[in-house]
């Protein structure tokens, strides 16, 4: 088990916080990610919410970057893919 160390923080003037690197890094925290806020006691538990379709939408963009595909490629191989795996299963071409 991690031996808990304590970060600081500040909250900016429009009630903005920085979640330190080090703590993003551990927790997989990714820019624009939805976290929650739970209040307990006089302290504030923050916990990654992990939303199905979110993630999958910032993994298909991270995938994409790191490919350099465009969506408009990516979407133009799943058309060809498609018509491949028709005609394998059909033994036709699709319409």
């Amino acid at each position: 088990m991690r031996a808990l160390k304590p970060f600081l923080a500040e909250i900016k003037s429009r009630g903005q916080l920085t979640i330190p690197k080090k703590i993003r890094d551990i927790s997989n925290l990714e820019e624009g990610q939805v976290v929650s806020i739970i209040p307990v006691g006089e302290s504030l538990l923050i916990t990654p919410r992990r939303l199905v379709l979110d993630e999958a939408r910032r993994q298909i963009g991270r995938i994409l970057k790191e490919s350099g595909l465009s969506l408009e490629d990516l979407l133009a191989g799943l058309k060809d893919e498609r018509k491949t795996l028709f005609k394998e299963r059909y033994g036709r071409k699709s319409r």
